[in-house]
């Protein structure tokens, strides 16, 4: 049986589809303002592009939780995710749409791949799930969330929903299959994000959800996720609780894996002060449902990157795993609206890492191979301003500078799509650097002044945390910052910063991982800071593509 409104959904998309590429070609043929990018150290109002495609973003709308699946057919990487509006439709909302990929580097749209359902059906809203291709049926399966708008005091608000295809193509939703937490002991509100991966003995299905009371729906404040076993993904049985969550949180975004000889759960922590993505690792399955006691995998509660990427969920060709979420938008294209106690704006853009292994099964984010690659293009660096030169603090030298408390390096203005790499190397680990952005003079009437932000490397014991602040204005951003990472031995940092319009992903050496927006960043200056003690700071590079 067809989804009843697939032909006014596709009839939608098309249209959607043909927006985006006329806004797309205008967006191109408007002429951008003519100035001396190289020696200008003025501020631009910049805009981002109408739509990205290193870190994707559609050009209608925004990116919600990814279903990434590697397609062992067509040997790509497939990536669905909840498709959302600025202003969604009040009961049917986020369907699936899709990209596409061979590198996880240049991504080529796909459209609507899954519609919602229709108002008072019980997925009339979409809620993320997975991707599973049975070999010997030939068959790909969809297993989502189907979220019902205000549910009656029988009814479910979450259930788990699936669509099958031959080809990618054509879905077929089926009608009659419906997974409800409440036959099971679970809760009917908070049921969702299904996650299946095979065993030897078949196929296995965590959900996301709280225990409920037989003939209640008050939920316990501790969630779990549920284990459900199947041997062809057509019927399921409950198998008890996978493992609980930890504390009273509700994690979301499940992943089961195995790399190596280590079983491994991925999850997105939803707690406002928190919210980002983790992992718990175990030499087995059984051990990795105890490691929520919980024992933490590494000396960072195993973050994998800050607040700034949520909703990772991870695919393997068999030999690469890699973790796609999404980099929240800001409200009002305001980069302080950053908070640990509130909710980001809902959605955005699509970033990716590598996900890797270490000899003692600890997990880091890594930048994908491809991304070196696409920025291919060397850009004009040039120093177009400079602080603490006349007080002894700064000291250029060949391929690079020598730099004392308070100085400051400006160099002339980025693009759209820029990889900055640098070394930084400090004298003792108490010191303190930094690197900013959005740099430039305004103007308010006679006065001019500066306002910036910047990315900082600070120090705490034997371990370096990021600050994010505002220079000249709030200062720290709560909210903004990192997990703790270790001070290198030798206070060597090897640096490797990519920029697509104004999301930016920031690696060290291979121990942090830094996801951040910034509005305004494209066509403005940046700066590195040397902010207390002495650093050398060499083989700066500028690509972009």
């Amino acid at each position: 049986m067809k989804t009843t409104n697939m032909l006014l959904s596709l009839s939608v998309s098309g249209l959607l589809s043909l927006s985006a590429a006329f806004l797309t070609g205008c967006q191109e043929n408007i002429p951008e303002e003519k100035k001396d990018w190289e020696n200008t150290t003025e501020y631009f109002n910049s805009k981002d592009e109408v739509s990205s495609t290193t870190y994707y973003k559609p050009s209608a709308g925004s990116v919600g939780d990814p279903l990434p699946f590697y397609d062992p057919v067509e040997k790509e990487y497939k990536i669905l995710y909840l498709h959302n509006f600025e202003q969604n439709m009040e009961q049917t909302f986020h369907p699936l749409w899709g990209v596409r990929t061979t590198d996880c580097a240049t991504y080529t749209p796909m459209g609507e791949v899954l519609p919602t359902g229709r108002a008072g059906e019980q997925d009339a809203a979409l809620g993320t799930g997975c991707i599973v291709y049975d070999e010997q049926e030939k068959l790909y399966y969809i297993y989502y969330t189907g979220e019902r708008y205000k549910p009656a005091a029988d009814e479910d608000r979450q259930v788990v929903m699936r669509a099958t295809s031959p080809d990618f193509k054509t879905w077929t939703k089926d009608p009659l299959f419906r997974l409800r937490g409440g036959d099971y002991g679970y809760s009917t509100l908070n049921f969702r994000d299904p996650f299946i991966w095979k065993m030897e003995d078949g196929w296995h299905m965590i959900v996301a959800t709280k225990p409920m009371a037989a003939g209640s729906r008050t939920e316990d404040k501790d969630g779990c996720f549920a284990e459900f076993t199947s041997p062809d993904l057509k019927t399921w049985s409950h198998a008890g609780k996978f493992t609980k969550m930890i504390w009273d949180r509700f994690l979301e975004c499940p992943n089961v894996f195995k790399m190596g000889d280590w079983w491994y759960l991925t999850y997105s922590d939803m707690s406002s002060f928190e919210r980002r993505v983790h992992y718990l690792k175990g030499h087995t399955i059984a051990e990795l449902k105890a490691a929520t006691n919980p024992s933490w995998p590494d000396s960072k509660e195993g973050a994998l990157d800050g607040r700034a990427f949520y909703a990772g969920n991870t695919a393997s060709d068999g030999t690469d795993r890699y973790m796609w979420g999404w980099c929240p938008e800001r409200r009002g294209r305001d980069n302080t609206d950053i908070s640990p106690d509130i909710e980001p704006k809902w959605g955005g853009t699509l970033v990716v890492h590598r996900l890797m292994q270490r000899e003692d099964g600890t997990l880091y984010t890594a930048e994908v191979p491809a991304m070196n690659d696409k920025y291919n293009l060397t850009a004009t660096l040039k120093a177009v301003k400079t602080w603490g030169k006349e007080e002894g603090n700064l000291t250029e030298t060949e391929g690079g500078y020598t730099m004392k408390a308070y100085s400051s390096v400006m160099f002339n203005t980025l693009n759209y799509h820029n990889h900055i790499s640098m070394t930084v190397t400090t004298s003792d680990k108490a010191d303190r650097f930094g690197i900013s952005f959005v740099r430039g003079d305004r103007k308010d009437g006679d006065k001019t002044y500066e306002k910036y932000y910047s990315i900082m490397v600070c120090p705490d014991g034997n371990n370096n945390y990021i600050r994010f602040e505002e220079e000249q204005g709030k200062w720290e951003l709560k909210g903004g910052g990192s997990y703790p990472f270790p001070i290198p031995a030798d206070r060597t940092y090897n640096i490797n910063i990519y920029t697509d319009n104004s999301v930016l992903v920031m690696y060290i050496n291979d121990v942090l991982t830094y996801t951040q927006r910034i509005y305004n960043l494209p066509r403005n200056c940046w700066s590195v800071n040397c902010n207390e003690g002495e650093m050398t700071v060499k083989d700066i590079q500028l690509k972009q593509y």
